[in-house]
């Protein structure tokens, strides 16, 4: 049953009532009508580089602008920035004065044209069974040196999958040559060519500035992007992504002009809307790479939001919920409402560090991700089948209304949440 205004307010707490009046758009009627729009057919699954997340760039911007909100940049609500990808030409690899398979060798390289010998001072590091591959191949790519991974064979069924590094990336500091087991290494040669193309893409991002605290940040966040245009299954091929991820898209946008209605927040508060989430997390990695970590007193991602959790309405969970107290604050915040915020039931998906959360994460702020998907059950991710159709939209708006309700002390600047341990 859809909660009436009347019974939400009496939810909420008592200290926050008279500032936690809610804007006439922050209902479900908007919520419909926003995400209808983003998950639309027409909108061809909003893949990156395409005309259509143009489109939906533009809407998310006028939506902010009418709004209140100012760009957080300059004079436009687009942060613009360049995704690189590079196209293989052609690779020669000898070692020990062996010739190395091309199948057993991935040069990751923003370079057009690369030669590297024993003299080029590589580091040389090994991936060892039993090891994270993923994890520690992308630590290797994006430490900004110059690296060669020697990976054990044990590897050899998903060793191909690291060309995912050279699909797309922004702009590189170093390369990383990944070779499929141990050779000596005394002397070698490995030369590689690629076509390195650049492409336009842009994060959406406004700010409400504070009025005691403006260089104190507050974010909320959700990716627009989506994967385009697929297989079909059963004659559907536009993988429409209504819950991934219009629907934090959608809670960010109302956020916005439920805070711009206030006009009462202490701290300043940066809704942003992140391109590039599935093709790496670029958009939330440029954005990260503007600001000051220490000056950001919270981040809350909203991913997922239009199924009901796995208790059922009324409920969502954090990634991370330990990693800081910024989930007990906003659990806090909602005592007596009937609405609960959980811990991640879904640890072994390392939830926390797969969204966009995951870049200031690291660098200590209490960025999490709030959502309901049921990892173990979400027949429609990544399917054409994820249409709005299959959300429900009124336990949605709840959910956008707690998020909102349970941040309130944070951007009042009566509570800070602890500080993510750095890695």
């Amino acid at each position: 049953m859809r909660i009436s205004r009347i019974l939400f307010l009496a939810w909420i707490p008592v200290q926050y009532i008279a500032a936690q009046e809610i804007p006439a758009r922050l209902n479900t009627a908007a919520v419909e009508k926003t995400i209808r729009f983003l998950a639309a057919d027409e909108m061809r699954g909003r893949a990156i580089f395409s005309p259509e997340i143009d489109k939906a760039a533009n809407f998310i911007a006028a939506s902010f602008k009418k709004s209140g909100l100012l760009p957080l940049q300059g004079n436009s609500f687009l942060q613009s920035f360049t995704v690189y990808s590079a196209a293989f030409r052609g690779l020669t690899a000898n070692a020990d004065q062996k010739e190395l398979s091309k199948d057993n060798v991935i040069v990751i390289t923003g370079e057009p044209e690369l030669e590297v010998t024993e003299k080029s001072s590589y580091t040389i590091s090994t991936i060892n069974a039993g090891s994270s591959l993923f994890q520690e191949a992308s630590t290797a790519v994006n430490n900004g040196r110059n690296n060669i991974v020697l990976i054990d064979e044990s590897f050899a069924q998903d060793f191909k999958r690291l060309v995912f590094f050279k699909r797309n990336f922004l702009k590189r500091a170093g390369s990383t040559i990944f070779i499929l087991g141990k050779p000596a290494l005394q002397t070698y040669t490995i030369r590689a060519s690629h076509v390195i193309k650049a492409h336009p893409a842009a994060n959406i991002a406004g700010i409400l500035p504070g009025r005691s605290r403006k260089n104190e940040y507050v974010i909320f966040s959700a990716h627009y992007d989506h994967v385009g245009v697929g297989k079909p299954v059963h004659a559907d091929s536009v993988y429409n992504g209504a819950n991934d991820d219009a629907s934090g898209t959608t809670a960010v946008m109302l956020l916005a002009d439920h805070f711009a209605a206030l006009k009462n927040n202490e701290r300043s508060i940066i809704f942003v809307a992140f391109t590039a989430e599935e093709s790496g997390g670029f958009g939330s990695q440029y954005f990260s790479r503007q600001l000051d970590a220490s000056k950001i007193a919270a981040m809350l991602n909203i991913e997922m939001i239009g199924t009901d959790s796995k208790w059922g309405k009324n409920s969502a969970y954090i990634t991370g919920f330990e990693k800081s107290s910024l989930g007990t604050i906003l659990q806090k915040n909602l005592a007596g409402s009937g609405f609960t915020f959980y811990p991640d039931p879904y640890p072994k998906e390392d939830l926390f560090y797969r969204s966009d959360n995951a870049t200031l994460a690291r660098l200590g702020v209490p960025a999490h991700t709030i959502s309901t998907s049921k990892m173990d059950h979400e027949p429609h991710y990544h399917q054409p089948s994820d249409e709005v159709a299959t959300l429900d939209l009124t336990n949605m708006t709840e959910i956008i209304r707690a998020i909102g309700i349970s941040a309130a002390s944070i951007i009042a600047g009566k509570d800070s949440p602890t500080r993510v341990k750095e890695e």
